[in-house]
């Protein structure tokens, strides 16, 4: 009997190397791979797959400060040329340099009787942040205004 159940693992083993009698017996079941070709179908893409996106078109392009507003300007006790002075201002047509921070340029929108908004990215004293100014100049472009949260500070063309 115990030759019985030893054996019976190696029957059943040799059972399944057996090739089937009938291979109509087994429908949809292909024997040989190359026998059978599908044409593949794209698949759905996936949950989670990346997908290639179309470039965001570019912003808005906004225009530079005006030259009537660019160079150099200084608070209106100071002295033209003083570098030191706390109230310096370089205004380029894409930037503000002032005594301690530079502010990049991204929109300028033109306002009533001559003012500006200004939006920048400022760095400075290694900090970064953004701002939206408003330039006021004065009739006879000899002095400019900047709101900046609410606080007016004017300064004279050098």
């Amino acid at each position: 009997m115990r030759l019985a159940l030893a054996l019976l693992p190696l029957i059943a083993l040799a059972a399944c190397d057996k090739p089937a009698e009938k291979p109509e017996a087994q429908p949809g079941v292909v024997a040989n791979i190359s026998d059978r070709t599908e044409q593949a179908q794209d698949a759905p893409p996936q949950i989670n797959a990346t997908m290639p996106m179309e470039p965001s078109p570019p912003p808005p392009a906004s225009g530079p400060i005006p030259a009537a507003l660019q160079g150099r300007w200084t608070g209106v006790t100071d002295k033209c040329g003083d570098r030191a002075a706390d109230l310096e201002l370089n205004i380029l047509p894409d930037q503000l340099v002032f005594h301690e921070s530079v502010g990049t340029v991204e929109a300028v929108t033109s306002g009533a009787d001559g003012q500006l908004s200004v939006g920048a990215t400022f760095t400075g004293e290694g900090q970064s942040w953004s701002r939206t100014l408003t330039l006021r100049p004065a009739a006879d472009g000899s002095r400019l205004t900047i709101i900046n949260d609410g606080t007016a500070v004017t300064r004279k063309r050098c």
